[in-house]
């Protein structure tokens, strides 16, 4: 009987573990997650080799996408992206795309679609920023969300849809 409820303890104590850690990694609500990084401070070259500061789109609310042009994830949002960037350009939204790879590759995908919004070349540079950032699990497409001070306020590793952005950004317009 002792080892029953030492194996009952022991699930429990594993459950109350994963679930807070399943609520660190899960931001659901636009307070600031990292309330230590007022500003994020950053610069990239794009696609000319011009480097550019983050600080550029200062004021706004920004929503930076680590991508890859051998991502299938990664080319799939970038439609809706430049929709939304249509949409919500008014109103003080800048999405800023950030390749993880070399300006050839970017720029010979861009010869095929015309995005609206400014593309860094981060290479190597860009898998670290992505990392300090909070990507924790490397993953590709990662996209961090701010508020207009320039706090994070989410991240998102993985595919980030219409309906999940719009549920974040729409509090902040």
């Amino acid at each position: 009987m002792n080892k029953k409820i030492f194996f009952i303890f022991f699930a429990g104590i594993i459950a109350l573990t994963g679930g807070i850690f399943a609520q660190r990694f899960s931001v659901a609500d636009t307070k600031p997650v990292e309330p230590n990084i007022p500003n994020l401070k950053f610069s990239l070259p794009d696609l000319t080799g011009k480097q550019r500061s983050i600080s550029e789109w200062k004021g706004k609310i920004r929503i930076i996408n680590f991508w890859a042009t051998w991502c299938p994830p990664c080319l799939k949002e970038i439609p809706e992206f430049i929709k939304l960037q249509n949409e919500f350009n008014d109103k003080g939204l800048q999405f800023i795309g950030i390749a993880i790879e070399d300006q050839q590759s970017v720029k010979q995908y861009l010869s095929k679609i015309n995005i609206n919004y400014p593309i860094l070349i981060g290479e190597d540079d860009g898998i670290a920023l992505s990392q300090q950032l909070g990507n924790i699990v490397n993953a590709v497409p990662f996209t961090v969300v701010t508020n207009r001070p320039g706090q994070i306020i989410h991240r998102h590793p993985g595919e980030f849809s219409r309906e999940q952005i719009l549920e974040i950004i729409t509090p902040l317009m």
